[in-house]
Formats: C-alpha cells, structure tokens, sequence
C-alpha cells in the first residue's frame, strides 16, 4: 500500500459520526489506548511503508501476541506506545515544521469512543457532541444484530445511520438486508397459518377437546355468547358427573411436573426462535418475530402436554367409573358441557394473555423507566422475569389440574350419554 501516503483503518463495528479529516495529519503511527496500557487497533492511522513491513515480518515470530492476533503482536511491536504524545491536529504548521516527526501518537477517545465504558458509566468520557467515531467493542453484543438494540442505548446512532443510507451497494438502502426479505415474510405467515391449523383440530378448554365439525363449532360459540361469563377458581364444579364412589383426584405429581414441562417448554422454544430469526433485520422486525415464534411453539408444546393431561383424566375415570344409565343427564349435561368448556376457555386465555403480557413488559421495563445503564437494565429484566416465572409456576399448575379434572368430567358425561343413547 506504499501508493497511499496515509491510510486511516477503521475496525468493522465502529461507526463515523463526525468528519475525521484531522486524522491524515497523524504522523507515521497513531492508534487509542486503552485500559491505561494498551492500544486498541479498531481505529489506527499508518504511514505506509515497506521498511516497517519487512521488520514486522522479521519479528512476527517472535513477539509475543497476548492476543493471538494483530492487535496483540502491535502491542509488542510498539512497545512504548503508553508513554506516546497525544495527537493534537490543532498544533500550528509553523510548529511542526521543527519539531521532530514522532514515531507514534496516540488518538484521544474522541476518535475511538468505546460503548463498553459507555455502558458502565451511562455517558460518554468525553463531549459527545465532539465524537467522531464510535467503537461497538462489547464482546459479542454487536449492532448489527437486531437484539443488541434493546440492550445497548449507543446502537440508537449506527440503526439511525443506516436508516439514512442510500442504496449504493446490495444491502445498504435502509439499512435492510434484501437477502432476508422473502425469508422474513415467510417466517411472519407461518405461525399463523400453523395455529389455524391447530385450532381447527383442537379447540383449548383446559385440555384439548376434539371438534370435527363446523356445527360443534357453532353451538360452541352459542354456549359462550349465553354464558355469564364468570370464571369460578375452582377447576370443577360442585355437580361433577363423577362417581362419588369413585372420586378422582388430581396427581400429586402433576404440579410438579406440569411446571417443569413449562419451562422446557419456554427453553425450547426460545432456542428455537433464536435460531430461525435472522440476526441482521431491523430491531422492531426481529423482536416482533421473535416473540410471535417463541409463543406460537410454547402454545403448541404446552397445549400438546394439556391435552395429555386430559386425555389421562379420561382414562383414569374409564378405569375408576361404572357405566350407569340416567336418563335425565343427556340435555342438562350437554348444556353444562359448554358452560364448563367456555369456563375453562376462558381461564386458559386469562393466564395465556397474563404470560404474554408479562413477557412483552419483562425486557421492557428499562424502557419504560428510561434506564440506559447496562447492568441496571439487566437487573431489571431479571426482577421482571422473577415475575414472570412465578405467575407461569401457578398457571402451568392450575391449568394442568383444571385439564386432568375437565378429562375426568367429559369421560364420566360420555358415559351417561352413552348409557342413555342404548
């Protein structure tokens, strides 16, 4: 690169925010210094030079790199870096004309602003209306993936910056990646179309009761516009059909285990959204996905072991319960079947809605109080996900036993009306 006279390197996760001119007047070396010792190469300025390359290459085997890498071996290669002047780009010509020219200078932070200690103390170390480049060095949280948005207030300025691009090349107009586009429109229909699909097969009423006809469907939905609407606690009513010879009860263990089947249900599901949503979309784009997906396969793996439960109530009273015939059960039980169903309907989508809505203001809580600090926005999240936790602990409970009791009572109906119909 000896055909350049200088050449200003910027790493990859920085972002201009200002001109840096004033940094083609660096003389030979400059780079920022960091923790006090040592220099960061995210931004440098060098002076092309073949004799400086020949020695590096002389001493890359033997320098030590506490890095592995380039920056490390830099390190080594200019070792007195720390004791370096401060680039001053506001010194008169006049001066540096005799002044010997330095060997390496260091750039203020004005030039290579680190989010990390933003992030730490919840402000920039210098003036920020004086920034010229930002640094997005956090480890992995870089902001180009959509979720670092919500976690980092910085990223604000590179989503800002590529809202405003043109399109010059492939994937600059917008900021938007148009080799995601079609993948992001696919993955928006998709649950959709799955959960209509489920809902035509099964239709949640503590468990899942299977409906195979457009007028089940109706006269369903005729039992909840007549019903009260009122949702009772208890999972089932004082009139249970089942044998008070027989009494079911619910399984000490279903608690436990209909609690631990939830939040492997929210693990996987997580995981699984995590994985299928692109990392590079808009952040409003990637969080809207990714709730939409981590809900839809909760709902479809915790519906699924609901519908176990109910199925284990009904053969539990099939074991338990004598066939015995009663005339009288057909019309009233038909009636409470539907008033017990739309009771449990709705229950199930109080506690469906309360752990959506606790999961949309879990991660947005810092928001919501106008907290920028890293660590207080995690402590945050984390109380809100405390929360969360302990209200997901009581429905997985509750709806499970509603299910099991909901299973024992249509088994122990089916039976009368059976009995009745021979």
């Amino acid at each position: 690169m000896t055909n350049y006279k200088k050449v200003v390197y910027l790493d990859a996760d920085t972002i201009v925010v200002k001109s840096i001119e004033d940094l083609f007047k660096c003389e030979k070396f400059c780079a920022n210094l960091k923790h006090s010792e040592r220099l960061n190469s995210g931004v440098m300025v060098v002076e092309p030079s073949e004799a400086v390359f020949n020695d590096m290459m002389s001493k890359v085997n033997t320098l030590p790199s506490y890095t592995g890498g380039d920056q490390g071996f830099l390190n080594s290669y200019y070792s007195d870096f720390p004791n370096a002047h401060v680039f001053d780009p506001n010194i008169p010509q006049e001066v540096l004309k005799v002044r010997p020219v330095p060997e390496m200078e260091r750039l203020s932070t004005l030039y290579n602003a680190d989010v990390g200690l933003y992030m730490l103390a919840n402000k920039w170390m210098v003036d920020e209306s004086e920034l010229r480049v930002i640094h997005y060095k956090l480890g992995p949280l870089k902001p180009w993936d959509w979720w670092t948005f919500w976690l980092l207030k910085p990223v604000d300025v590179w989503q800002n910056v590529g809202e405003r691009l043109e399109e010059t090349l492939p994937g600059t107009g917008g900021g938007k990646n148009p080799n995601d586009e079609l993948l992001v429109k696919f993955l928006f229909l998709l649950p959709f179309c799955v959960l209509v699909c489920y809902y035509r097969s099964f239709l949640h009423t503590g468990g899942f009761l299977f409906r195979t006809s457009l007028c089940n469907h109706i006269r369903h939905l005729y039992f909840i516009i007549r019903s009260s609407g009122t949702v009772a606690y208890s999972g089932v009513s004082s009139s249970s059909n089942i044998n008070v010879n027989n009494p079911t009860k619910v399984p000490v263990y279903l608690g436990g285990i209909s609690v631990f089947v939830c939040f492997m249900a929210v693990v996987v599901s997580l995981g699984i959204s995590i994985t299928i949503v692109p990392q590079q979309v808009m952040p409003w784009t990637g969080l809207f996905l990714m709730y939409e997906w981590t809900f839809t396969i909760f709902f479809l793996l915790f519906g699924a072991f609901l519908h176990l439960i109910y199925q284990q109530g009904r053969r539990i009273v099939t074991q338990l319960t004598p066939v015995s015939a009663d005339t009288d059960l057909f019309n009233s039980d038909s009636k409470k079947d539907h008033r017990q169903a739309s009771s449990c309907d709705i229950v199930s989508w109080y506690y469906g809605l309360g752990m959506a809505f606790l999961a949309i203001v879990a991660p947005s809580l810092p928001c919501i109080f106008g907290i920028t600090t890293l660590f207080l926005r995690l402590g945050l999240m984390v109380v809100g996900g405390i929360i969360l936790a302990s209200f997901m602990t009581y429905a997985s409970e509750h709806l499970a036993s509603r299910s099991f009791l909901k299973g024992c009572e249509d088994r122990d109906t089916t039976q009368s009306r059976e009995c009745f119909l021979c």
